[in-house]
């Protein structure tokens, strides 16, 4: 295989092993310049599930095995160091290693997250296609995480348009929540992008949908939540959003929690009071954003 491949590989074999935590796998990789340099070391350490340097060979060719397999299903894995690897990931502490995609892998400096409640109101769906279609309009993609009610409602709209969507989601990219979103992933698939973080056979589980949160907040320039109770994904993306150094954007229906009201005198954080206001401030952010495709994160956005 040639060293792209192997190194791949190498990092596929190194997150496979049980108790190697998937953070310090990408800090013993960046640290070290390549992934079979820490195979190699890793297996060659007598406390470890590694018998010798010899068992390097078939973990390799287990892994070379695995991304092939899913190369032929259409699934593009990149890893955190492959110069397709969304840079905007890079500047998070929560960077996935390793990246499970189907559609079209681009550069996106202005992408933008519409979130918001699964329960959602019929105000709620409304603003969100509002703003979806205003900014796919505006060839900004829109990024959400394809739950029910806002989500689905921004990712729709956006497709409705002819607009690009991103859809971070919190299962294997093998599978599909909710199963009545299939459709809506297959289209996200062929005329935008789905991404995984998570082996691509993995199941939802309580704490996958605030980690593809974190992902989400990262992926985009900014995030505008629509609707988000106390105990809401979109409230965690929000605080995650700030803690990335991206803007806010929060509706008049979040700021009846106190979570939001609490949020509203932070720094990067926009209170919008009506949908001509929110589209409004989405569009202060847009000007302000770089359109190079070589942005490596966003960190300064959070003062606009």
């Amino acid at each position: 295989m040639d060293l792209g491949t192997a190194e791949r590989a190498a990092l596929v074999a190194l997150l496979r092993q049980p108790g190697l935590s998937w953070s310090e796998v990408a800090h013993d990789v960046q640290e070290a310049g390549s992934a079979l340099t820490v195979l190699d070391r890793v297996a060659g350490q007598a406390d470890t599930l590694f018998a010798d340097v010899r068992s390097v060979e078939p973990l390799l060719a287990a892994a070379a095995a695995e991304l092939a397999g899913w190369q032929a299903e259409g699934i593009t894995v990149r890893a955190f160091y492959d110069d397709d690897y969304p840079a905007q990931l890079r500047d998070i502490r929560e960077m996935p290693p390793l990246l499970f995609t189907r559609g079209d892998l681009r550069p996106e400096p202005r992408a933008i997250a519409v979130v918001g409640s699964r329960e959602a109101s019929h105000r709620g769906v409304e603003i969100a296609r509002s703003v979806a279609t205003s900014l796919a309009n505006q060839g900004v993609t829109v990024v959400s995480g394809l739950a029910r009610g806002i989500d689905t409602a921004a990712h729709q709209a956006a497709l409705d348009v002819g607009g690009r969507t991103v859809a971070v989601i919190g299962t294997g990219i093998r599978r599909c929540y909710p199963a009545d979103n299939q459709q809506l992933q297959e289209s996200i698939a062929e005329h935008g992008l789905v991404v995984s973080q998570f082996w691509p056979d993995a199941t939802p589980t309580k704490q996958s949908f605030p980690m593809r949160n974190a992902v989400m907040s990262g992926y985009a320039a900014a995030t505008v939540v629509v609707e988000a109770g106390d105990r809401s994904g979109a409230r965690i993306q929000a605080r995650l959003a700030l803690q990335h150094g991206r803007p806010v954007v929060l509706t008049a229906q979040v700021m009846q929690h106190e979570w939001a009201r609490a949020f509203a005198g932070r720094p990067g954080v926009h209170v919008a009071h009506s949908t001509v206001e929110l589209l409004e401030v989405v569009d202060g952010i847009l000007r302000r954003m770089p359109t190079t495709a070589d942005l490596e994160g966003f960190p300064e956005f959070v003062n606009l």
